[in-house]
């Protein structure tokens, strides 16, 4: 009988320690990934600015692609090891800018990765733990990055042989709205007016899916 009573004591502390180190590993994760957001997200807004004052192809802009680049080394292996310990955590574990952070290092990613994580963000989503709209910028990654038509039109491209920023060619650029509704984006036409300061042409946009298709 002691030695049953010594077996459930050792269970029930067993258990009690695990709830507890849980509730501070969840505090610890959130305190990470806030770390990790700023590394990543920091030279990023940076050099988005200084693109706007000197020039996509400006020093200033290099600097602080190169910082990103080292930053990254560190914090693309730490998200990815909460990944594959953890799973996709969802806001209710490690907050949304958590959560948003693990899209942003990932969707900042190589391709390889992208792709071996894109069936843990489809998984997710369909449990509420990664937001649509996040969802859908990755899909719109990896699709472009393979040289695939992209589903949402989140993805506008620099054209060196132009030197000219245009969106990535869109599967049935007619109904992209559409689409981006669905997943909790507004219009396309908006979005690129605001972001990146070009016009949506339907026409135009309609002929270079047709010329991608030939092409491809």
């Amino acid at each position: 009988m002691k030695k049953i009573n010594l077996v459930v004591i050792a269970v029930f502390f067993t258990i009690t320690l695990s709830f507890g180190q849980e509730k501070r590993h969840n505090q610890y994760l959130i305190k990470v990934l806030d770390t990790i957001y700023h590394l990543d997200q920091d030279p990023i807004d940076e050099a988005r600015r200084l693109r706007e004052k000197y020039g996509l192809e400006s020093e200033e802009v290099k600097k602080q692609n190169k910082i990103f680049l080292k930053n990254q080394m560190i914090t693309l292996p730490k998200v990815m090891n909460i990944i594959d310990t953890y799973g996709w955590l969802g806001t209710d574990i490690i907050g949304e800018q958590g959560n948003t952070t693990l899209f942003l290092v990932i969707q900042h990613a190589d391709l390889d990765t992208q792709v071996k994580y894109l069936p843990v963000m489809r998984e997710a989503a369909k449990k509420g733990d990664v937001y649509p709209r996040n969802l859908a910028y990755l899909e719109d990654r990896v699709a472009s990055k393979q040289g695939k038509l992209q589903i949402y039109g989140s993805q506008v491209k620099y054209y060196p042989e132009t030197k000219v920023f245009d969106v990535w060619p869109i599967v049935d650029p007619m109904n992209v709205d559409e689409r981006r509704k669905s997943v909790g984006l507004g219009p396309l036409a908006a979005h690129l007016k605001t972001r990146f300061k070009l016009d949506w042409d339907l026409k135009k946009q309609l002929k270079r899916t047709a010329d991608f298709k030939v092409n491809r």
